[in-house]
């Protein structure tokens, strides 16, 4: 991927653990490493298909001096997220604080912090069976959009399917979306849930209707098996409300552990169920 640097921006602040550091200030410096696709502005010789440095390095500034902070690692999670947040074109980013003037009585040339962070791809699965079920679909979707450490790339066509797992209720209406997100799958399941709670979702039957179900599927190609997380989601070569509308927005998307992309998981699911029905 191409990059863009900039290299130790000095910026007067007031950041710090100690009371002087907050009143009197310091020097800091930023060198940040931009991750971004420069293919149409080296083309075009267009500045607006590329990242303005001196923009860059002027948010930079505002953002250190709009704020205090105790940690260097703080300031830093913040510029990340900040930087990846304002400059759509900004993939991935790598970024150092250095503060030269640590007080800790002894001599160094500096002490600094480095962050790597970017925009993850994530496909979720989406349903609902109760109340209005295309309204519930859509609230869940724009409360993802309205969470600035996610943007919602793509949304399949909604489908309805009958329900799985033997209990007796109303067909769910279903569909997939892709998103971009800085959140960790940790953080990020913490945000479903509270859009879940949100939209009031009870958990007391499994498999049992509910206002709004959201699943991670896939979070870029990793593998994660924890006992709050399962990434990719262990059912998806099984459930045709998952890989149908998975087929409309990312056919190519490779499954990390079977190494098929999703047409080939479809396709395999629909043989398997008309080989079922022959018996």
């Amino acid at each position: 991927m191409d990059q863009i640097r900039i290299t130790n921006l000095e910026v007067f602040c007031h950041h710090g653990v100690y009371k002087e550091e907050n009143v009197l200030g310091q020097k800091f410096m930023v060198s940040v490493i931009l991750y971004a696709d420069l293919t149409k502005a080296s083309g075009t010789d267009d500045l607006k298909y590329s990242l303005n440095y001196g923009k860059i390095c002027h948010f930079i500034k505002e953002e250190m001096e709009k704020y205090t902070y105790k940690l260097i690692e703080t300031l830093t999670e913040h510029l990340a997220r900040a930087l990846l947040i304002r400059f759509p074109l900004i993939e991935k980013l790598q970024l150092e604080v250095k503060k030269p003037w640590a007080p800790i009585l002894l001599p160094l040339e500096t002490v600094s912090v480095v962050m790597e962070r970017e925009w993850h791809q994530v496909f979720l699965s989406i349903g609902s069976n109760l109340g209005d079920r295309e309204k519930n679909l859509n609230t869940a979707i724009d409360l993802l959009k309205a969470d600035d450490l996610c943007r919602v790339a793509n949304i399949s066509s909604f489908i309805l399917t009958a329900p799985v797992g033997g209990v007796e209720q109303e067909d769910f209406l279903n569909g997939a979306l892709e998103i971009k997100t800085i959140r960790t799958p940790e953080k990020l399941l913490e945000l479903i849930n509270e859009i879940e709670t949100k939209l009031k979702r009870v958990r007391t039957i499994h498999w049992g209707p509910r206002t709004i179900d959201l699943d991670i599927l896939f979070y870029d190609r990793k593998v994660i098996k924890t006992d709050s997380l399962k990434i990719p989601h262990p059912e998806i070569r099984n459930r045709e409300f998952v890989l149908k509308p998975m087929c409309e927005i990312a056919p190519d998307f490779i499954h990390p552990v079977y190494g098929k992309n999703v047409s080939q998981l479809y396709e395999e699911l629909l043989n398997k169920e008309e080989s079922i029905g022959r018996i």
